[in-house]
């Protein structure tokens, strides 16, 4: 399948990188590598001076001759907020105001300690998220007032940011110019998948009750299109009901699948069908893709094998077996949770899966990524999970700052008619609220981060948050608990520290330490205000679950400072593979402390003073 991105429209996008919006972008860039890498120790940034809140700090490059100077305002949470038009670089005392993200990351890398087998690897990911960013800055459609009228999707694709802790968040390596202007997110560009059938001795379909495969495919594929591709199943003389129909994105198709396969597909173990009926869309996430054609149908997750942000992005046809067993388990612990139903709390089924296993590689084990070519997921869809007059958005659109400078969450605010602490106080109560009972009464935990987590909203105000990635990002402590055998892989035995620690980075760290600045800053509603708030979401809780005391003990989230958890060091120690899959938690980085931003609200220092 070629793609229809035709070289006129290359040269389009080249036009865009213009030398103002490359200076842009890499300042920002810089920018934000001071901010992390600073917040995670990585750099010491000097101070020189301070009025009021703002101070001037001093850096110096490993070669002792370049140097950085830039204002800054410090946060909760060791949170950097440097100014980008402040920052100046010096070289052999010459200043300039031109700066290159990719020369600052050289400049430094003594420090950083980027393997040097890994280091153009990263630079080629700071590059791309470069390159990333000049389109998005190009071609901003919407004001941060403007996006919070629109559709889910608009918002979606209107986010600029990534992953707010990553430097080198946008990487995708494996677009070319095309592909990357076809399926990348901020695009919002549709696109038809490739069907392939899958024989039966080496395809499994898996799913939940109401999923079943023939009710999917007449749901996905339609009557019209089943015909179709099983005439032409028959016409090569093939038994149809031998085979599995496997969603496919094109990019894997192109890149992946006709080279890796090719045996398979002489040998008719898998059947190329052709395009289905409808048009997706690239997620946040890259390879969750939304039917565009029919929004209430399921996302379809596919493998997509390119290197972004610290793994290859594909998806095992082994793990696909035990996703709907898991999606079972966690329904049936969670579901019927009456404080669970009272905060709105919604996981998004992942109710079918398939995965094709290729002989030729399934020697290698498991975890090779040559295993994780060939799979997709079914995912309910967040429309069949909402009334006509609430509106969606991804969580990630609260730190969402337009280019202007205006601040998505502080325009909802402002729409909701709520004052700001009313306001967070009900998105904390349907965010923190429900995360708290699943980890202090279930001890499981998921990965809440902005990407994962769908807002619902009425008349602008926060009513409860769907939960996506309930299966591949769910861990469960309690070892009380009886999983069943295809469930076990959830089970992680840590310490209670580490426990309450994801908490702790995950909430706090990856997401607040982010919000609140935005809201002080926008709003003027004081950060200490905000942690204020979370601190009382956390005590109405513990109130109205008394029970659990022991476990509020034991994980107590009011200490006055945990672990620093260190994302971007991860990522810079091994770009392809930032995490053992395996031991997830002993490949952390962990390094010095952070002081608890709601320690001071602990009752009983506050029953003292």
């Amino acid at each position: 399948m070629e793609s229809p991105i035709n070289t006129s429209n290359q040269h389009q996008f080249l036009t865009n990188l213009k030398p103002k919006v490359w200076e842009y972008v890499n300042r920002q860039l810089v920018k934000k590598a001071m901010e992390e890498l600073a917040h995670e120790l990585l750099l010491y940034p000097k101070l020189q001076f301070q009025k009021n809140t703002i101070s001037q700090y001093l850096l110096i490059a490993d070669n002792g001759t370049s140097r950085y100077e830039f204002h800054a305002k410090r946060y909760a949470l060791d949170h950097w907020e440097v100014i980008p038009d402040s920052i100046v670089k010096y070289e052999n005392g010459i200043a300039t105001t031109t700066l290159d993200a990719v020369h600052f990351i050289w400049e430094f890398n003594e420090r950083l300690q980027i393997p040097d087998s890994l280091l153009s690897t990263y630079i080629e990911e700071i590059t791309s998220t470069l390159y990333s960013a000049a389109y998005k800055y190009t071609h901003e459609s919407f004001t941060s007032q403007e996006l919070i009228s629109k559709d889910f999707q608009t918002i979606e694709h209107a986010m600029t940011e990534g992953h707010p802790c990553f430097i080198a968040n946008n990487g995708r390596i494996g677009f070319d110019a095309s592909e990357y202007l076809l399926y990348a997110p901020e695009t919002h560009q549709t696109f038809e998948l490739i069907w392939l059938a899958g024989h039966k001795r080496n395809t499994t379909f898996t799913a939940i009750q109401g999923f079943e495969y023939t009710s999917l495919m007449q749901k996905e594929l339609g009557a019209k299109m089943l015909v179709t591709f099983n005439t032409k199943l028959q016409k090569m003389g093939l038994n149809m009901e031998e085979y599995l129909f496997i969603p496919v994105h094109p990019w894997q198709w192109n890149h992946k699948i006709q080279q890796l396969f090719a045996a398979d597909i002489i040998q008719r173990d898998l059947v190329v069908l052709g395009t289905g009926p409808d048009a997706y869309s690239a997620q946040q996430s890259i390879r969750t893709l939304y039917n565009q054609t029919n929004p209430k149908k399921c996302y379809t997750k596919t493998a997509l094998s390119i290197l972004n942000m610290g793994f290859v992005r594909g998806l095992s046809a082994y793990y696909m077996k035990s996703t709907p067993a898991i999606t079972i388990w966690i329904t049936e612990l969670l579901g019927k949770d009456s404080y669970l139903q009272k905060t709105g709390f919604t996981m998004l089924q992942e109710a079918a899966t398939i995965g094709y296993e290729n002989a030729r590689y399934s020697i290698l084990g498991e975890a090779t990524i040559h295993n994780k070519l060939l799979a997709a997921l079914w995912r309910e869809s967040p429309h069949s999970k909402i009334k006509k007059n609430q509106q969606l958005m991804t969580m990630a659109s609260l730190l969402h700052v337009d280019y202007s400078g205006g601040a998505f969450v502080a325009e909802v605010i402002r729409a909701s008619g709520l004052d700001t602490a009313d306001w967070i106080t009900r998105y904390l109560q349907g965010y923190l609220s429900p995360l708290l009972h699943c980890f202090y009464q279930y001890e499981v935990l998921f990965m809440p981060h902005g990407e994962n987590v769908i807002m619902v909203l009425e008349n602008h105000i926060p009513v409860k948050i769907l939960m996506k990635d309930i299966t591949e990002e769910v861990i469960v402590f309690d070892k009380s608990i009886v999983l069943p055998e295809k469930v076990q892989r959830l089970y992680t035995e840590i310490s209670d520290t580490m426990k309450v620690l994801a908490i702790f980075t995950d909430v706090f760290d990856c997401f607040f330490r982010f919000m609140a600045p935005i809201l002080e800053t926008n709003l003027a509603f004081a950060e200490s205000e905000f942690w204020k708030l979370v601190a009382a979401c956390i005590y109405e809780y513990q109130d109205i679950h008394p029970q659990l005391r022991a476990k509020f003990d034991r994980y107590d989230l009011f200490v006055p400072e945990f672990d620093r958890c260190c994302l971007n060091r991860l990522q810079l120690k091994n770009t392809k593979q930032m995490l053992d899959l395996a031991a997830p938690i002993d490949s952390l980085q962990l390094v010095g402390k952070l002081e608890n931003p709601i320690a001071p609200y602990r009752r009983e220092l506050l029953t003292v003073h």
